[in-house]
C-alpha cells in the first residue's frame, strides 16, 4: 500500500467514477468518510457542471477524493454507419415518443476546460479513460500536487501509460461494467478482452507503476485476491451502483438482482463503444447492428435513453453492469465500505492460517 496513491486513503478500496449522473457528490464523500476513495466522474458534464460538483464534494468531506476525465476521441471512418444506424433506431424514437439526438454535438467532451478546472483547483487524484494523455498534461498536473491514474486494458497500453509518465495504471478486467477503457477502439477486438486476473498478471510483469485492479469486484474476498495478485488498491464500480447515494434510476439499480436480467454482455448498442450492461431488450435488438462510432450513437441515443429511464422502462435503458452484478447489495455507501473491509480482513486471516497449516504439512 505504499505509493503516491494509496498514501492518501487508509482502505484499499477505490468508488469507480461512473458516468451519467451515477457518481454523485454524496456517493464520493460517503466513500472517502469511510476510508476508501470516492471519485466523480466528469464524462458527459460541462466544465462549470464538474466545478460544481467539486465545490458540492468539498463541503461534504475534507477527505481526499478523484476525478475521471474522458480523453477527446479521434474521427472515425463509419459517417454512412451512423445515418443507417439512425434510420434503424426511428421505430425507438417514436415508441419513447422523442427525437434522436445529434450525432454530431461534441467529440472532445469539453476535455480542455475540463482540464483547466482541475489545474485551476487541484484536486488530489484525476485519472484518464479512452487513452493516454500527453506527458504535459500529466506533468502539469502533478506539479499542481495531483496524483495521476490512467486505464489500461492489455499490457501493451499500460507500457504506454508508464511511458507517458503517469504515477499509476487502472488494470480494467473484461469483466467490468461500463465502457472498456481501450486506448483505441478497434472493432477486429472485439470480444478479446482478458480477464481481470490474467490481465493484472500481465501488466504486473510489463510495467513498474502501482496498479488499481477493476472488473466485477463485488467482494471483500476478491478484493483480497487482486492484491495479493499484486494491486495496490481495487476498484469498484458496480458495488456502488445500488447504494442509495449513486444516482443510477430506481429502474437500473432493481435490475441488478432481477432475475429477468441473467447475464450481461459487452455492447456498442448505447453509444458506438465496448460497454457492458445487462442484456435487455434494446441491446438484443440493435447491438449486432451498431457501428463503431463513439461518441456520435452515444449523442444518437442519449433522449431514448433519458425517455426509457424516465418511464421506467428497463428494457429500453443502459444497464451498464459488472459481471458480478447479481452480488449487488443495496447498503449506505459507507457501511458497504465497512463490511467489504470486513470481508478483506476474514480473507486475509484465512490465507495467513492456510499458508501456516500448508506450511505445517510440508514438515
Amino acid at each position: 500500500m505504499s505509493s503516491a496513491l494509496t498514501d492518501l486513503f487508509p482502505l484499499p478500496i477505490v468508488q469507480a467514477p461512473m458516468a451519467g449522473g451515477v457518481s454523485l457528490p454524496q456517493l464520493a464523500a460517503a466513500v472517502s468518510e469511510a476510508g476508501g476513495l470516492g471519485f466523480l466522474a466528469a464524462g458527459y458534464k460541462t466544465a462549470d457542471g464538474l466545478y460544481q460538483e467539486m465545490k458540492q464534494l468539498r463541503s461534504l468531506t475534507s477527505r481526499p477524493f478523484g476525478v475521471n476525465l474522458f480523453m477527446p476521441q479521434p474521427e472515425h471512418a463509419e459517417t454512412g454507419a451512423v445515418d443507417v444506424y439512425a434510420h434503424q433506431l426511428a421505430g425507438e424514437a417514436a415508441w419513447y415518443d422523442t427525437e434522436l439526438g445529434d450525432p454530431d454535438s461534441g467529440r472532445d467532451d469539453g476535455y480542455e476546460a475540463k482540464l483547466a478546472v482541475l489545474l485551476d483547483n487541484p484536486v488530489p487524484v484525476v485519472s484518464f479513460h479512452f487513452g493516454v494523455p500527453g506527458r504535459d498534461v500529466l506533468d502539469a498536473l502533478r506539479r499542481a500536487g495531483t496524483v495521476t491514474l490512467v486505464t489500461a486494458t492489455t499490457a501493451e497500453e499500460a507500457v504506454a501509460v508508464e511511458r507517458a509518465g503517469a504515477d499509476v495504471v487502472i488494470v480494467q478486467g473484461v469483466e467490468a461494467g461500463g465502457h472498456q477503457g481501450t486506448h483505441r477502439d478497434i472493432p477486429e477486438n472485439d470480444g478479446s478482452g482478458i480477464g481481470l486476473l490474467s490481465l493484472l498478471t500481465q501488466i504486473r510483469e510489463a510495467v513498474s507503476l502501482p496498479l488499481v485492479a477493476a472488473g466485477g469486484l463485488m467482494r471483500g474476498g476478491q478484493i483480497a485476491a487482486v492484491l495479493a495478485a499484486g494491486a495496490s488498491a481495487a476498484q469498484l464500480g458496480t458495488a456502488f451502483l445500488a447504494t442509495p447515494e449513486s444516482g443510477a434510476a430506481a429502474v437500473h439499480k432493481e435490475a441488478l438482482t432481477n432475475p429477468l436480467f441473467v447475464r450481461t454482455e459487452l455492447t456498442r448498442a448505447f453509444s458506438g463503444r465496448p460497454a457492458r450492461g445487462l442484456v435487455n431488450r434494446f441491446l438484443r435488438e440493435h447491438g449486432p447492428y451498431a457501428p463503431a462510432a463513439y461518441p456520435e450513437v452515444h449523442h444518437l441515443t442519449s433522449p431514448l435513453r433519458k425517455a426509457a429511464a424516465k418511464a421506467g422502462d428497463a428494457q429500453g435503458m443502459a444497464l451498464w453492469a459488472g459481471q458480478g452484478h447479481r452480488l449487488a447489495r443495496a447498503l449506505p455507501a459507507g457501511q458497504l465500505v465497512e463490511v467489504l473491509t470486513g470481508e478483506l480482513d476474514a480473507a486475509r486471516t484465512a490465507l495467513s492460517g492456510g499458508g501456516a497449516a500448508g506450511a505445517g504439512g510440508a514438515r
